[in-house]
């Protein structure tokens, strides 16, 4: 079986999008084993090491169980695994909507043009700016959105010159700000898009509003 035939998954399981302009929608969860970042606000760690190998087919398989017209693909970072590529155009030959999760470092050119891809830009605060992949900026388009998890004022600052300097907000569907959990208040943050009316879409991570904040699988 080659690399590509098979995946290590940390879990796969139904709830609610949390994040996105698809928040609040049912949906699938592909949470793919291994990151190579380590940004140090980090909510899943338990998906840096470890999982089960499991073949394509049967990741497919089950995602295609549940039912939810919406699957994503996460992490880790799903485009460490040969697979990932291959499993969303397969999830897309299914009829379903496709979101892939990714940090931003890995190249996206090669994921299939009808996925909507959801890509991290790494603000200072994360310890991981500097691995940032410029170069995939312009391989955005109107189908995907751009995250900025910010920590404090300063991150905040860094990602209003990145959005006027690579003109963001006219390349892709949504510019999605969020808070670091239980550092950035939600209140300054708004405060702040407010005062410089700038053209993004403030987020919260539903699921933890939901459910405990450290709670997997939901």
């Amino acid at each position: 079986m080659t690399d590509a035939e098979q995946l290590r998954i940390h879990e796969i399981y139904e709830s609610i999008q949390g994040e996105s302009t698809f928040a609040g929608l049912p949906c699938t969860f592909v949470r793919l084993s291994r990151c190579n970042l380590r940004c140090r606000w980090c909510d899943t760690p338990q998906a840096f090491e470890g999982g089960t190998e499991m073949p394509r087919a049967q990741v497919l398989a089950k995602a295609l169980s549940f039912g939810t017209p919406l699957v994503e693909l996460t992490g880790g970072e799903p485009l460490l695994q040969p697979g990932a590529i291959p499993l969303l155009e397969e999830l897309c030959d299914a009829g379903r909507t496709v979101l892939l999760e990714t940090s931003g470092e890995r190249d996206i050119s090669k994921v299939d043009p009808r996925v909507h891809r959801i890509m991290d830009l790494k603000a200072p605060g994360s310890g991981e700016s500097r691995r940032n992949r410029w170069e995939n900026i312009a391989e955005l388009s109107k189908r995907d959105e751009v995250k900025f998890v910010l920590a404090d004022r300063p991150d905040y600052d860094w990602t209003k010159t990145v959005l006027a300097e690579h003109r963001l907000p006219d390349r892709v569907h949504a510019v999605l700000l969020s808070c670091v959990w239980g550092e950035l208040d939600p209140k300054d943050l708004v405060r702040w898009v407010l005062e410089d009316q700038l053209p993004v879409r403030v987020q919260m991570q539903m699921h933890k509003v939901i459910w405990d904040a450290d709670a997997q699988g939901v």
